[in-house]
């Protein structure tokens, strides 16, 4: 999913501590994805005081979203660096076409993980089959080991398995612990990724509660689809209450969190990951290191495609896709300024 903000903010993301308070509470700011009507999205990371949780670096959750009042999901060809994109539907079905030549269908219990590295072009439109479009859109940042490997796409079906009273789909790699018994083979999803993460959904019915494994060297966040949901972590006096589409930051130490759902049904996403070391510029659709390194991304995408002077630059062309791509919104006036 591009960023579609016409004027988006440059952040400097600097290596952030992962302690806090046992279980804080993020809220959500909403962002039009574009078009005339504008469906709308509700942005969790990054924000001010966190920009990332692990490498996951941006969250994006939207719906359930009538796609005959606002038009769905239209996302021409954008490009991106230095990151990867992981597609997760809860409701309806997205066409996803990238520069590697992939094309696939993004449906519900599937994921579809596409590594920019380098550099990458792609777009995303709902199929005339969705009434309702409702997920959620992520990205991970590569280090600087990885961020100049080949672009590639890979999907892979999930297996939904027990845990307690959840159902829990992993959808990026894996859940903690070994006490999963007959559910030892299914807490894995086999895409690829450059760091220790965790991406996984968990469905509480009514008065359902689990308690969840996890490694205690991450830093964890727990984003709300469904809920209320009450979220305790160990030596908590108490749960903490997290709203719908709030996302609740569990710093690292912790080797579980205890779920619970109350009158309503609970769905989240828990994310995870070794907190990430590494300084980030991170503008538009683009991951760098620096404001010049952003600068020249942006030229690059600006002369190769939509100016049409280098059709097999570093961005490629998408084929299949009907309509020109995304130029780039225009640079700050001033040079990156932190925001800590």
């Amino acid at each position: 999913m591009s960023n579609l903000e016409r004027d988006p903010v440059e952040l400097l993301c600097p290596p952030e501590a992962a302690h806090g308070p046992a279980v804080e509470v993020l809220d959500y700011r909403e962002v039009p994805l574009g078009g005339p009507r504008a469906m709308p999205v509700r942005r969790t990371l990054p924000q001010r005081g966190r920009t990332t949780i692990g490498a996951w670096c941006f969250a994006d959750h939207y719906g359930p979203d009538d796609v005959a009042a606002t038009g769905g999901m239209v996302v021409p060809p954008h490009p991106h660096t230095g990151l990867q994109t992981v597609s997760w539907l809860f409701e309806g079905e997205i066409e996803h076409r990238d520069s590697t030549g992939s094309h696939e269908l993004v449906r519900p219990g599937g994921v579809n993980l596409m590594t920019a590295g380098r550099g990458i072009s792609h777009s995303e439109v709902s199929t005339p089959a969705t009434s309702r479009l409702h997920g959620v859109q992520l990205w991970v940042a590569l280090p600087d080991a990885s961020r100049y490997v080949g672009p590639f796409f890979e999907h892979a079906d999930t297996t939904p398995f027990q845990l307690g009273d959840a159902t829990v789909r992993v959808f990026v790699g894996e859940l903690a612990g070994g006490e999963l018994g007959e559910a030892a083979d299914a807490p894995s999803a086999p895409v690829t990724v450059f760091s220790p993460l965790l991406g996984a959904q968990v469905d509480l019915p009514a008065g359902g509660t689990v308690d969840v494994p996890l490694d205690p060297g991450f830093e964890h966040g727990v984003l709300v689809d469904a809920g209320p949901a009450h979220v305790e972590v160990g030596g908590a006096d108490a749960a903490t209450e997290v709203a719908w589409s709030q996302l609740a930051y569990l710093g690292t130490g912790h080797d579980r969190v205890r779920l619970r759902a109350d009158a309503d049904p609970v769905r989240v996403v828990l994310l995870g990951g070794v907190p990430f070391g590494e300084e980030l510029v991170m503008w538009w659709n683009f991951i760098g290191r620096s404001h010049d390194e952003v600068v020249e991304f942006r030229r690059r995408w600006q002369s190769d495609v939509i100016d049409r002077n280098d059709p097999d630059g570093p961005f490629g062309t998408v084929a299949g896709y009907d309509g020109r791509p995304l130029p780039a919104p225009d640079l700050p006036t001033v040079r990156l300024k932190p925001r800590r």
